[in-house]
């Protein structure tokens, strides 16, 4: 029952929405009920499919390569102090910097629409992981650092067997923010492009079905939207629980 508890309160809102359209004879062009929404997405899942497996390319694509930079320079960073005191505050910048006024400009200096909307992407999801691996490499315990210290292990040597099974709880939740955020960035970044074509994502075809009122159409590409947002959650809880699983069962028992 409990685990049925979200699934049935997600029913009870769409009936409710269904019941508020019908009952208050909403326009579909100004609030389509959720059947209408289905029957558009089927009728139109053809065009959608396209752009949709557009905008999964360049979220995954663009986190995968925030996993690769943000471990990659987070082990740097955790290997050499004077170099994270120099590329730290740059990494912070791209952090602050908003991606609706950075995009035009990397739209105008990057020749390809994608490689540009992947870049986007990209640094919108790279500091979350960057920032919680440096500090699950700076979280080893130190007892164990004075341990490798003694047995004169080399800096490598700290790192694969103390310092990275000490931060993968943090990498794993930095990815897990990150997955979201690489959906996000790919999508305003398509949004500010305002980008047409067949080698468009679903932003294109929500901006595209704004310009012609066709409300169910913009519905029905925001839906596969928060599909994707809730597959990439329950993807990466289920990779958290795959690797951390039995740490936390020992953590728990520990606080029983």
């Amino acid at each position: 029952m409990r685990r049925a508890l979200p699934v049935l309160t997600l029913l009870a809102l769409v009936a409710a929405w269904e019941a508020l359209v019908r009952l208050a004879h909403i326009p579909h062009y100004t609030l389509p009920a959720p059947s209408l929404v289905v029957q558009t997405l089927v009728a139109n899942f053809g065009s959608l499919a396209a752009s949709w497996w557009f905008t999964l390319k360049i979220t995954f694509g663009a986190l995968l390569l925030a996993c690769a930079g943000g471990v990659l320079i987070a082990a740097v960073f955790a290997l050499s102090r004077p170099v994270e005191h120099a590329l730290f505050p740059i990494a912070v910048v791209l952090q602050v910097t908003p991606i609706v006024a950075v995009a035009p400009l990397i739209l105008i200096y990057v020749e390809s629409t994608t490689a540009a909307l992947l870049l986007c992407a990209w640094i919108v999801a790279f500091f979350p992981i960057l920032s919680n691996t440096v500090i699950g490499l700076r979280a080893a315990d130190p007892q164990l650092r004075d341990l490798f210290r003694l047995y004169r292990a080399t800096r490598v040597q700290r790192l694969r067997w103390l310092l990275v099974p000490s931060a993968l709880p943090y990498f794993v939740a930095g990815l897990k923010i990150s997955g979201g955020l690489s959906l996000i960035g790919a999508v305003t970044a398509e949004m500010v492009a305002g980008a047409a074509g067949r080698e468009t994502g679903l932003a294109s075809r929500i901006l595209e079905a704004s310009f012609r009122t066709e409300t169910p159409k913009m519905f029905a590409a925001l839906a596969l939207l928060v599909l994707t947002g809730v597959l990439i959650f329950w993807s990466f809880n289920a990779l958290s629980r795959a690797l951390l699983g039995r740490w936390h069962a020992v953590e728990s028992s520990r606080a029983d």
